[in-house]
């Protein structure tokens, strides 16, 4: 495919896994900026590359908005560098927050497993006392 040449919602859906209504929805939220051919919208190079980083964001956890300033950043020129560091910050706080939520499902892991065998054992007492019973 020609860098150049634009894609319709159909191709960019295919290309990128999504539904029209996920590409219409950025499009609302302003993150992405298809051109216009009547009631056709057709997706330049640019769109690409954009929806390529909202979907790793997401995929990140990152917030709309958080992916928003990083892409505003990219386009008002202020150089790389500072897209850079943003981002780096933003991944950052992101990392701590999945840690912690991956900590946080690690107890409830561990304290289900332990309920899980308090249960075991009184099904286990329960029914040597009912064979005690009928023995």
């Amino acid at each position: 495919m020609n860098p150049d040449t634009t894609m319709t919602i159909r191709e960019m859906c295919d290309l990128f896994e999504v539904t029209p209504r996920t590409l219409r929805f950025y499009e609302q939220k302003e993150l992405l900026f298809p051109l216009r051919d009547g009631q056709k919208r057709l997706f330049t190079r640019r769109d690409r590359a954009r929806l390529k980083l909202i979907l790793r964001g997401k995929r990140f956890g990152f917030s709309l908005e958080d992916i928003r300033q990083l892409l505003e950043l990219y386009d008002t020129g202020e150089g790389q560098q500072v897209q850079l560091a943003r981002t780096y910050d933003i991944a950052q706080e992101r990392l701590a927050e999945m840690q912690r939520q991956r900590d946080e499902l690690s107890g409830a892991i561990d304290e289900l497993k332990e309920q899980l065998a308090w249960a075991e054992r009184m099904l286990s007492q329960s029914q040597q006392t009912q064979q005690r019973k009928a023995g």
